[in-house]
């Protein structure tokens, strides 16, 4: 992989992982649309490569929501005060959230790996991401309510939607806001919810593929490193960026992603039958 090739994908890695449309999808589709005949998917060093970029978009996030994150440590530490109790029980929806799809990506990770080959596939999987996204707008009905009303199942209904990023081109921000959203919360508090649950599971991959990346670090070592910090800085322009989206509209605030991903994912699915 060349130092071009790993900026491309590293600033498509610091918008898709946030922005509802899709990371893996993008990194299974765009080497196979660009060419790219020297990158290889399921090469040992490839998810490697993916998860520093991905530790990237996590030091973003927790840049990003570190009012939370600092909340949380300080409700827990002071576990004994009332004043924390709305914090301690956000970051315990948090946990709840995380663990189905930890369970499921160890179970299934041998698998899902295969997936990271067949940009077909992946092309097809994001046409779905559109559909679902377009449904989730459809049927919501009724009012919006806070995080700090969110029950055990809500978070363990959106935990469950997360585990559908485990297939390349459905969105994990996607996935969970939509869960969100259905469950009750407006767009911006559902990508709130969202981002902070992306944080463990995007750390927690980090930490099982190190020692990968360590096994390759004489083909991606330097690579990894410079696309790690240039995907983190694109990922805390975009949660900005879709923060104060989804606070002035909150009307069909999904319908742009939605539309993206339909046309993205035809359009690839065409030119790949096509090659």
């Amino acid at each position: 992989m060349t130092l071009l090739q790993a900026l491309v994908m590293a600033v498509l890695q610091g918008v898709t992982e946030l922005f509802p449309i899709s990371s893996l999808g993008h990194a299974v589709i765009a080497p196979a649309l660009l060419g790219w005949r020297n990158v290889d998917e399921n090469a040992p060093g490839f998810l490697p490569f993916l998860a520093v970029m991905h530790l990237g978009t996590a030091i973003a996030l927790l840049a990003f929501f570190w009012r939370d994150w600092w909340s949380f440590a300080v409700s827990i530490l002071r576990f004994r005060d009332p004043a924390g109790a709305a914090d301690r029980r956000l970051f315990w929806r948090v946990v709840v959230a995380t663990i189905p799809a930890v369970i499921l990506g160890a179970l299934f990770e041998k698998v899902l790996k295969q997936g990271f080959g067949a940009p077909r596939l992946a092309a097809l999987f994001l046409m779905v991401n559109g559909i679902l996204l377009l449904a989730a707008e459809r049927f919501r009905h009724g009012a919006s309510r806070p995080l700090s009303g969110m029950s055990v199942l809500d978070a363990v209904i959106i935990g469950f939607c997360q585990c559908l990023a485990l297939i390349p081109g459905l969105s994990r921000s996607g996935a969970t806001m939509a869960g969100g959203y259905l469950r009750g919360f407006d767009h911006e508090q559902a990508a709130r919810f969202s981002f902070l649950t992306a944080t463990p599971i995007i750390l927690g991959a980090v930490v099982l593929e190190a020692p990968k990346l360590v096994k390759a670090h004489e083909t991606l070592g330097p690579l990894s490193l410079i696309a790690g910090l240039a995907a983190g800085l694109t990922a805390l322009a975009s949660v900005w960026a879709l923060m104060t989206w989804f606070r002035t509209r909150e009307v069909r605030g999904f319908a742009p992603f939605a539309l993206y991903c339909v046309a993205a994912g035809a359009g690839a699915l065409l030119l790949l039958s096509r090659g």
